[in-house]
């Protein structure tokens, strides 16, 4: 993969490596160098990660330091019922929201927050903010809490969320990508990702008006995730989690920003964009 910078002075090449079976031993599946060369005489320049270059480059829309963003696809195919009891909302007001086996970026999916009038509910969500420093593309995921992007809504408790999913995607740094579908078990028990809501007036999936929408946070990688992404995973909340996410002090929330324990998951798919497991 052949790339040029600064109108020709500096030229480069990357070299990815690809070793699958590295996955049964939560090693990294996919490695990778950039080699940089000078324009006019074509020296060597130097070698750099290539990891680390598609993480800083991944994560300037969203105002993160360093860490890349995880994968944007994920599932939620339990009925309406159990994710209301879940993440004991007082409140349905999703309609008719039949299994969503693939949801990707823009589309809406259900997500538990705090209304106006301090009643925890269910309501439908577009997923990404508005796009950040002239961007076209939605941001979806949260990293810096520090960034001034994300901040005014992560110390309003209001605008805090949880968005239910039963499994989600990382892809491998491959052509072709291959996607595997991590869970907390082969039944796909519930879980949420700790996530951050905001009102936005405007133009999102070809329709005008205020949309409700949102974003999912991350962090560091787990042992488990870190051989198919290196660089962040998605905040999962469980049980108690989800009620000091909605509802506790900035202090204490962002300590639940941590990888969730690699022993509490597995990989349940890989291949497919959709996972329909327990779908009839």
């Amino acid at each position: 993969m052949r790339g040029g910078l600064g109108g020709g002075k500096v030229f480069g090449a990357k070299l990815i490596s690809v070793f699958l079976e590295n996955c049964a031993q939560r090693r990294a599946a996919a490695s990778g160098m950039i080699a940089l060369f000078d324009g006019e005489i074509g020296a060597p320049l130097c070698i750099l990660h290539a990891g680390g270059i598609t993480a800083i480059r991944a994560a300037a829309a969203s105002g993160s330091r360093t860490a890349g963003l995880m994968c944007n696809l994920y599932s939620m195919t339990k009925s309406r019922e159990a994710l209301t009891a879940y993440v004991r909302a007082m409140r349905d007001r999703t309609a008719n929201q039949p299994p969503l086996p693939a949801i990707f970026p823009d589309q809406l999916a259900p997500v538990a927050a705090t209304s106006k009038e301090g009643l925890r509910e269910v309501v439908m969500m577009r997923w990404g903010f508005p796009p950040a420093g002239g961007g076209k593309r939605p941001v979806t995921n949260v990293r810096n809490l520090d960034s001034p992007y994300w901040r005014g809504w992560l110390d309003q408790a209001r605008f805090r969320c949880v968005v239910p999913a039963t499994s989600f995607v990382e892809y491998t740094d491959t052509q072709p990508k291959v996607a595997h579908w991590f869970a907390l078990g082969e039944d796909r028990p519930l879980f949420c990702f700790a996530g951050i809501w905001r009102p936005w007036t405007g133009v999102r999936g070809k329709e005008e008006g205020t949309h409700l929408l949102f974003a999912i946070l991350t962090t560091e990688a787990n042992d488990l995730t870190r051989p198919i992404h290196a660089e962040a995973m998605p905040v999962i909340l469980t049980g108690d989690e989800i009620d000091v996410w909605l509802e506790a002090p900035t202090e204490d929330v962002v300590k639940l920003a941590r990888p969730f324990p690699p022993e509490r998951m597995q990989i349940v798919l890989s291949g497919p964009r959709e996972d329909t497991w327990g779908m009839s």
